[in-house]
């Protein structure tokens, strides 16, 4: 046990990390390596595999993520802006490549292939594009003169053209989405509201009727009509799950849907643990996302607010995607359901949104510090 006595790193870190924080992320990432058991092995050898392939390939990203979230967590609020400069820059760099040279999958262009591995650059943009702007907004309200609201309306810009461009209308929904809790958090105009909400659904009728495949899902979901195989076998499985599942095992949809480890997990862990566990399942994720909000709430520094409602609300609105999807109460997105499904690139991405969080809600000296004088000089005390 590390003692409070201690004054190293490791020390430092124990006692000034938001230990329910770790706690939730690790719960989920054990939680996504136990639904790999029931989900994958079909999946696999579907497609001609060994049955716990990506059981096996589940299990070697969880060791580098947990890597990647611990390391992270270590950095200062500077380290970690700079840190989300550098990821950003190389993840828009990434996916400029993939729209020319990346793999196609399903008619889209997201990925990058290197050796045996493929990695998704937009995912790694997610997070450090949240702190970046998060960064920009908190510029230009420490000097109004600095034009960072500018910036960061020009950065979306060209992070939404090139997920339109890729084509991902799931990821450009969260992006906007996450970006416009951030604006609003930072005092956006009105103005901005009207015009900004207008560009998004005048975006939304562009892509409805400029991309069939978009065309295509959401006349499916408000019509009823059409091939809906995927989300009504996943919401049938939901529905025979009931309130305890049918066991760990005993589930048919893996065996029927080809996503069933990534996309409908959920259905999966409805069917096989019932929906009191997929209840518990929400509750983690609610927990990340109002503990986040709440430590916004009370945080002094513009940048820290910031960051870390627009690192929680990326997380809880992506989770709140997936899980929709699976309810058949959202058009079909093709987004995983965070630290629980199967992938890679998800799950190093997901890790370092984790990572950001511990690192800017750590419980630091000299922020206690100046709390504390912040305490004094409004109560009239003299500070020391």
């Amino acid at each position: 046990m590390v003692s409070r006595a201690d004054r190293g790193p490791l020390a430092d870190w124990f006692w000034t990390i938001d230990r329910f924080f770790l706690a939730a992320f690790v719960l989920l990432m054990g939680l996504g390596f136990m639904l790999s058991f029931a989900a994958s092995p079909p999946v696999a050898e579907r497609l001609g595999l060994d049955s716990f392939h990506f059981v096996e390939r589940h299990a070697v990203f969880v060791i580098p993520s947990l890597v990647v979230m611990i390391g992270l967590s270590f950095m200062s609020p500077r380290q970690v802006r700079r840190a989300a400069i550098i990821l950003l820059i190389v993840s828009i760099s990434m996916m400029v490549l993939a729209l020319f040279f990346g793999v196609e999958v399903k008619g889209s262009r997201r990925w990058i292939s290197i050796g045996s591995f493929s990695i998704q650059p937009s995912e790694f943009m997610k997070p450090a594009f949240v702190v970046v702007c998060a960064w920009l907004f908190a510029e230009h309200a420490r000097q109004p003169e600095i034009p960072g609201n500018l910036f960061a309306i020009i950065l979306f810009g060209i992070v939404a053209a090139l997920l339109v461009a890729q084509p991902d209308l799931g990821q450009t929904i969260l992006t906007s989405v996450v970006w416009g809790g951030m604006f609003f958090m930072a005092g956006m105009p009105w103005l901005w509201i009207v015009v900004l909400g207008g560009f998004g659904a005048g975006g939304l009728l562009a892509a409805y009727y400029m991309l069939p495949h978009v065309t295509s899902r959401f006349d499916k979901f408000l019509t009823g009509e059409g091939d809906r195989f995927q989300v009504e076998t996943a919401r049938d499985a939901i529905i025979r799950g009931d309130w305890f599942g049918q066991g760990p095992g005993e589930g048919v949809v893996k065996r029927i849907l080809p996503d069933s480890h990534t996309d409908f997990i959920f259905s999966v862990a409805a069917e096989e643990f019932g929906i009191v566990f997929c209840m518990a399942l929400v509750a983690i994720f609610a927990f990340i996302v109002l503990r986040g909000l709440n430590h916004a709430f009370k945080e002094r520094d513009d940048f820290n607010r910031f960051a870390v409602a627009g690192l929680v609300l990326q997380i809880g609105m992506q989770s709140m995607i997936n899980i929709g999807v699976n309810l058949e109460l959202m058009p079909a997105k093709g987004m995983t359901l965070p630290l629980i499904s199967y992938g890679g690139s998800s799950m190093i991405a997901i890790c370092v949104t984790a990572g950001f969080i511990l690192a800017l809600t750590r419980h630091r000296p000299e922020k206690r510090a100046q709390e504390r004088s912040l305490f004094r000089v409004g109560h009239g005390v003299p500070a020391e």
